[in-house]
């Protein structure tokens, strides 16, 4: 009998240990767990532990292979743009001495995971030697959602046209960019079996290399976003002076939205001026800035041009002629038309560029 209830202390003593310890190993986890899911990309510094993650939870692309989800997340970053839906920050990557360009989007301004990653292998799939390349996709554990790119060293577009430098006000350099620009969106329309359709193209996103090289850059974005911040895009498109007047909703983007978009660059390039959206008078037959649409109103096209382009200052090899600047501008104001329908094509474009290159 006393042999027996020494047994039954021992398998109840036995039994309260193995309790106390699945008690521990559960309290660890949860711990753990919580100090996991509270960290946030943006929030991340050099001096943090790196976080416990799967591997599988980087999506690498072309360009992208030998990243890990540590060199992302540990990368010291500085914060070089920002928008309702996300950041942008210039990353340098230490442990494969690279500078990467990475692009934070907010976990309420993307659709669901299971929506989202397939979008973002047919974007990561996609190469062309003028448009910005996705290397890596990231899916953190709060929804947050990280876009890794190359680093461009000459900066926007944007910078370029209004930096002053003189580069911007050589034909050479505005006809090579208005070509590679034109050439990444019509692989985007054209090279697939369905069309990739950008929904927010501006100066802004359109990146140069130390060549003066075009990335497109931004491309299909708003398909990874949820309609409302797709939306808050369009509008601060629309404020800039690249909305197409036709387009109410992004998801209405088209072929044709983006080819206005383009003819709002090549009035950039070649006006040095920025846009600025103004909504026209049903009596007006262009969607354009005031000042613009007066000059040609009152057939004065020669006074946009910018004098040094017109007249080949600016180490220009060679004087351009005030023709091919002309055909130029009209093809910008053909893109620009106000019905979609008389817009043309990217294929007529670059056709038109190229005889403007003759």
């Amino acid at each position: 009998m006393e042999h027996k209830h020494k047994l039954i202390l021992i398998l109840g003593l036995t039994l309260v240990c193995i309790l106390t310890f699945l008690f521990f190993v559960i309290f660890l986890c949860r711990k753990r767990l919580a100090k996991h899911e509270s960290k946030d990309i943006e929030t991340i510094s050099k001096c943090e532990e790196p976080l416990e993650i799967d591997r599988e939870d980087l999506i690498k692309f072309e360009g992208g292979e030998d990243l890990t989800i540590y060199d992302i997340l540990d990368a010291p970053g500085e914060v070089i743009g920002k928008s309702s839906y996300g950041t942008l920050y210039r990353a340098s990557l230490m442990r494969i001495n690279s500078v990467a360009l990475l692009r934070f989007l907010r976990p309420v301004c993307t659709g669901r995971i299971d929506e989202v990653v397939p979008l973002v292998h047919v974007l990561g799939s996609l190469r062309h030697p003028n448009l910005v390349p996705l290397c890596a996709f990231y899916a953190g554990p709060r929804g947050e959602k990280l876009l890794v790119h190359p680093f461009y060293s000459r900066g926007t577009l944007a910078q370029f046209i209004r930096d002053g430098n003189g580069e911007s006000l050589k034909w050479g350099r505005i006809y090579r960019i208005s070509v590679g620009i034109a050439r990444g969106l019509d692989y985007l329309h054209t090279g697939m079996q369905k069309p990739i359709i950008h929904g927010n193209l501006k100066s802004n996103n359109v990146l140069l290399d130390r060549r003066y090289q075009p990335y497109v850059s931004d491309f299909g974005l708003h398909l990874v976003l949820n309609p409302t911040a797709g939306q808050e895009m369009l509008e601060a498109s629309a404020a800039q002076g690249y909305k197409a007047p036709e387009l109410i909703k992004m998801k209405d983007a088209s072929d044709e939205t983006d080819i206005y978009s383009l003819g709002v660059i090549l009035l950039e390039l070649v006006t040095g001026k920025e846009p600025i959206n103004e909504n026209p008078t049903p009596d007006q037959d262009f969607y354009l800035p005031s000042s613009m649409r007066k000059a040609i109103l009152d057939n004065r096209i020669t006074d946009l041009y910018h004098p040094a382009i017109l007249l080949g200052r600016s180490n220009n090899p060679h004087p351009v002629s005030e023709e091919s600047i002309l055909k130029f501008f009209q093809l910008a104001l053909a893109c620009c038309s106000p019905s979609p329908s008389l817009r043309p094509n990217m294929k007529q474009i670059l056709g038109k560029l190229e005889e403007i290159g003759e």
